[in-house]
């Protein structure tokens, strides 16, 4: 639960064991000429990258953090703006095995952002680690 996320109004669509499709709302995240404030955008990357391979986790053991995030601007959003992102069973299966091996893992997801037209408006470039509480590196 991250307060600050809250407040965007940012929700689920879809949601199951390494995949994940978000929403977030124009309202709340409009900027001074009514369009997607460019936050809004990074926030919803951050999240679409990360909740896949936080599902795959027993958080009693891993925990994860962003080591990078990019946001490329395409064009700007009037509307909504959905991303999603999958990680495959094979990804999947490395990640735990690399987690149990060495304690930590991870994976650099492209986001796309698309509007409520299924315009391509923004993508994002998130590399997520996985880590051991008792990761040491």
């Amino acid at each position: 639960r991250v307060p600050f996320v809250e407040r965007t109004g940012m929700r689920y669509l879809a949601k199951e064991r390494g995949y994940v499709r978000l929403l977030m709302p124009l309202g709340p995240n409009a900027n001074h000429v009514d369009v997607m404030y460019m936050g809004a955008y990074t926030v919803l990357a951050e999240a679409a990258a990360a909740n896949p391979g936080i599902s795959i986790l027993d958080t009693a053991k891993y925990f994860p953090i962003v080591k990078d995030i990019a946001v490329d601007f395409h064009r700007m959003a009037a509307s909504y703006v959905t991303a999603e992102y999958r990680l495959s069973e094979e990804d999947i299966e490395a990640l735990l095995a690399d987690l149990e091996c060495k304690g930590s893992a991870g994976y650099l997801a492209e986001i796309p952002m698309l509007d409520a037209d299924g315009t391509l408006v923004a993508t994002g470039k998130v590399t997520i680690k996985l880590l051991s509480h008792k990761w040491e590196g």
